[in-house]
């Protein structure tokens, strides 16, 4: 007994070393990043009467220091899961899935580019991501008691060019292949298309696979009151780490922006300064090639024109939160002179990506923010470093632009690159860019007109002023999809030969489904389904045969609408699970009649926006202009959006050239502070399709100033 009982000691002192190593190995084994070099900062934050932070600085980096430091104060939480994103360790914050970004982080070697290229960076462009890491550690200072992870501050400029560097290729399918790959299974034919089984790849989560936009611009000639106007309408995930977060800046050196950023972003990445503006929405051109390895009978070597080469190999530990303890993971990444390398039951793939290893996109955001006119904005954007994205810009000149915007590879003809290609040949093996000159674009067409909403650019200004698919190579892999938002901004567009402030409103709000789009077939086969004696399937087509192709929130179809063309994404979205329409029918009226006891129920009492003690009434849903695009469904069977519209801004240069803007968010300035007035203040304005003031112009702030304050 006595020796049982001494063992019994000895195993639960075992336990006990053990829970304390698993407990401190995380932080111990953490580096420590050096501080960006100290200075004084002189920056005056100044909030709005919605909580907005108007950031006013001597220079430029002040104005960096203020950004972080107002961000921090309204969103600490996800500010923090960038730093532990660009550190290598999210898992340790957020368990399992942020220990698939981690790994995403160590397989994409981005410190090694960040480490490779920061001192080369421009000496302005490294003090202002100076600034940025200072205001960041300045606040985890002084708040030591919200910081989650030891040794995650202070953080260092190299950290915050890294996140741009880890999120860049997230925005053009690379979640995608790395989800396919890591799975086991075939990747798709078009990387274009994203799948739902991605991994997590940044602090937002899977949510970002459903990421869109809209955009106008509107030329003088095609206005009533022969002003410019530029629309930005985003549709990004209401919460986490590519949630938008509003703000306007001024420096004495001349920089004066409104508009909006990410976490982790020292300026704003779309809005307007006093002469110029731009929108952004997510193209997906097929910038990602994927090369089979064939590897020697040790596995690792590849052969590569004739000789075998060492297959390069890093062990690395990732953290993984499992309750008070981070439990640390071996795994193993590799590496080929095509890039990054996934190993499976098939075999090794090598990944090679638009923009891969650099980060001039760091450099190209803050000179887009300086430009003062169009020649010098389009100097900036042949720059060629952001990867992807749509550019629409606009100016006080009156001139209205679309770039289709994307770091096309110098392919080389003879290769399907839209296929699996053979890893063993330099010839199919790409370098460099294609020019910029070569970047498809539309420039004051005659239309007077531009709009985009994630659909191909060959609908974009409407007849006699579009772009044609002859005139680019297939080798740059443009994008040919159509949404029902861009086909229905364009037949609305082209409509209105005279566009007023009114009507450019009404279009973007715009909840109606074109006849002209995929819904139509999707329509058809839920009317075909046999309801086989089914009385609701049968009340549930009735209604559908008297929807009035609009959900705007009036029809009594509208709600049984928002479930079922939501479940028809598929038609759109060629990678979605595929949904039988008897499933869909059936699906559609067990949740109406569940939760509601009927099939008519008004459509915003199901689709609703709910923050807090703030629940109210939605119109929109998936793929029409006023966009409800992804929710989840709460315990009383109502659809909580979480994506969609998300920030909007409308800007308008009048006839004598100077600038106002208006904006609106879902929630609040204050993104994770319920406590805070501004927390939901905005959702009100937000359902009902208002706006609010930006007051860019530091004299019209005056008389809306809520507090003033140095950090």
């Amino acid at each position: 007994m006595r020796l049982a009982r001494r063992i019994g000691l000895v195993a639960v002192a075992l336990l006990m070393l053990v829970a304390v190593v698993l407990a401190a190995w995380e932080p111990l084994s953490a580096s420590r990043a050096a501080p960006p070099p100290a200075r004084d900062y002189d920056v005056e934050i100044v909030r709005d009467d919605f909580g907005v932070p108007h950031i006013f600085g001597k220079t430029d980096p002040d104005v960096a220091y203020g950004i972080a430091y107002a961000h921090a104060e309204d969103d600490f939480d996800t500010l923090q899961q960038v730093v532990a994103m660009v550190r290598g360790r999210l898992g340790a914050m957020t368990g399992s899935e942020g220990a698939k970004t981690d790994y995403v982080f160590h397989l994409l070697r981005i410190r090694d580019t960040v480490d490779r290229d920061y001192d080369a960076q421009p000496e302005d462009v490294r003090a202002l991501l100076d600034g940025y890491a200072a205001g960041l550690n300045h606040y985890a200072e002084q708040h030591p008691e919200e910081v989650q992870l030891a040794r995650l501050f202070p953080v260092s400029g190299r950290d915050i060019a890294a996140g741009f560097v880890l999120r860049s290729p997230f925005f053009f399918g690379l979640d995608t292949v790395l989800g396919r790959l890591s799975e086991g299974e075939a990747p798709p034919r078009e990387m274009a298309d994203p799948l739902p089984d991605a991994p997590n790849a940044t602090p937002a989560g899977p949510e970002e696979l459903e990421k869109g936009s809209n955009a106008f611009v509107i030329a003088p000639s095609r206005s009533e009151d022969g002003a410019t106007h530029l629309v930005s309408n985003s549709h990004q995930p209401w919460n986490g780490g590519v949630a938008w977060y509003e703000l306007v800046v001024h420096s004495e050196t001349g920089w004066d922006f409104a508009g909006a950023t990410f976490p982790g972003a020292p300026y704003p990445l779309l809005g307007h300064n006093k002469t110029l503006g731009w929108t952004n929405t997510v193209n997906r051109p097929d910038l990602i090639d994927i090369y089979r390895l064939e590897l020697d009978e040790s596995g690792e070597k590849y052969r590569f024109d004739g000789e075998w080469r060492p297959l390069e190999a890093r062990h690395v530990w990732l953290p993984v939160k499992v309750g008070p303890f981070d439990l640390p993971v071996r795994q193993t990444v590799w590496h080929s002179l095509h890039g990054p390398v996934i190993r499976n039951e098939d075999g090794a793939f090598a990944i090679r990506y638009a923009g891969i290893d650099q980060l001039k996109m760091v450099e190209q955001y803050y000179r887009l923010n300086r430009a003062r006119d169009f020649a010098e904005w389009r100097e900036v954007m042949a720059m060629q470093g952001v990867p992807a994205t749509n550019f629409l810009y606009a100016d006080s000149e009156g001139n209205i632009a679309y770039f289709y915007n994307a770091m096309f590879p110098l392919r080389q003809e003879g290769f399907d690159y839209r296929e699996v290609l053979p890893g063993d040949t330099a010839r199919n093996l790409w370098s460099g860019t294609v020019p910029w000159a070569m970047v498809p674009r539309i420039i004051n067409p005659a239309s007077g007109f531009i709009m985009n909403a994630n659909n191909t650019p060959f609908l974009a200004a409407g007849r006699g002023s579009e772009l044609s698919p002859a005139d680019f190579s297939p080798l740059l892999g443009i994008e040919t999809d159509f949404t029902n938002r861009g086909i229905r901004a364009v037949e609305l567009l082209e409509a209105d030969r005279s566009i007023s402030r009114a009507e450019l409103e009404a279009i973007k709000y715009d909840t109606a489904v074109s006849r002209n789009s995929w819904w139509p077939q999707w329509i058809a086969q839920l009317l075909a389904v046999d309801p086989q004696g089914d009385a609701d399937l049968r009340r549930a087509q009735a209604l559908i045969r008297e929807w009035d192709w609009d959900q705007d929130g009036e029809g009594a179809a509208d709600a049984l609408m928002t479930l079922l063309l939501k479940a028809g994404q598929f038609k759109h979205r060629r990678t979605a699970p595929e949904v039988e329409p008897r499933e869909a029918l059936a699906g559609a009226v067990e949740h109406l009649n569940t939760h509601f006891g009927r099939l008519d129920p008004p459509m915003g009492e199901l689709l609703r926006l709910r923050r807090g003690d703030v629940d109210l009434p939605l119109d929109g849903g998936f793929d029409v202009l006023r966009a409800a695009a992804t929710w989840d469904v709460d315990d009383d069977g109502r659809l909580r959006v979480r994506h969609g519209d998300s920030f909007l801004m409308f800007v308008e240069w009048d006839r004598e050239g100077t600038v106002h803007s208006r904006s609106i968010q879902p929630f609040g300035a204050a993104t994770t502070r319920p406590e805070s007035p501004h927390y939901a203040d905005q959702a009100p304005l937000f359902v009902s399709h208002r706006t609010k003031p930006v007051w860019f112009d530091p004299a019209a702030l005056q008389g809306h100033v809520e507090r003033r304050y140095r950090p």
